[in-house]
């Protein structure tokens, strides 16, 4: 089944989502954006459909509209748009719940959550990428599989109490782990020592993490109990007390853990 859908966003997730729809065969026919050369950006690297600035939608040929924005922006842009009878909108947060869109004007509303990270700058298969669906309307619901299934295997039915968990977990395992990451990398260009030699660490640390098991994959010294070297950390970090008390906190929640 093949669908004709609107986007409304002009971020990351719309950046990567739009062509991709498109590839699967289905027809794109606008993409919203506050700023219309931002939408222009994406239509420009569609086939058919047209950037649009403002929210009246009411003669669009979409049978589905998809809002790709920031969380912040989904409550009012949801009551804003102007949707043509028998619609189905749809957000992509991972956090915001499914009621925010009942004072909407579509006949039909859902979650089409891609579970991923998004930059401009870097190629997305998603094949890779597991979507999270839910409506209470059941043949909504079958609709959003078929989409879903069209991009990747990987569909769910998660309802929101359960999405936002994931979204919580998304965090630490994602956004959390890159700090970090660039943590680590500010440590090592501030002593002047190439971030090169900690890339097979961190492949490694995050391969075995994933084989065996977080828990088990564990190492370190806070593990270890062994205070003598998490003291020596800590005062070497005492150039910025910040992060001082991030590793503290985090040595000391290992340390309680295990």
């Amino acid at each position: 089944m093949k669908f004709k859908i609107a986007i409304l966003g002009t971020g990351n997730v719309a950046w990567h989502l739009a062509p991709a729809l498109e590839e699967a065969g289905h027809t794109l026919t606008e993409v919203y954006g506050r700023d219309l050369e931002k939408a222009a950006s994406i239509t420009g690297r569609l086939y058919t459909a047209e950037p649009k600035d403002d929210l009246d939608f009411s003669e669009s040929e979409a049978e589905i509209f998809i809002l790709a924005v920031n969380d912040q922006a989904i409550s009012t842009l949801a009551d804003e748009v102007i949707l043509p009878e028998g619609s189905i909108l749809v957000h992509t947060s991972g956090s915001v719940p499914l009621d925010v869109l009942g004072y909407s004007s579509a006949s039909y509303t859902g979650i089409f959550y891609p579970l991923q990270t998004f930059s401009k700058d870097r190629t997305l298969d998603f094949v890779d990428v597991p979507f999270l669906l839910e409506s209470d309307d059941q043949t909504t619901l079958q609709k959003l599989k078929k989409l879903a299934k069209s991009l990747s295997p990987q569909t769910y039915v998660v309802k929101s109490k359960d999405r936002k968990a994931l979204h919580v977990a998304a965090v630490f395992a994602s956004n959390f782990t890159n700090h970090m990451l660039r943590l680590s990398e500010e440590i090592m260009a501030r002593q002047g020592l190439d971030y090169e030699m900690l890339k097979p660490l961190i492949i490694e640390t995050i391969s075995k993490s994933l084989e065996i098991g977080a828990k088990r994959a564990q190492t370190g010294p806070a593990i270890r109990s062994d205070f003598d070297t998490l003291e020596a950390h800590y005062q070497f970090l005492n150039y910025n007390e910040q992060v001082a008390e991030i590793y503290k906190l985090i040595s000391q929640d290992i340390i309680d853990s295990y």
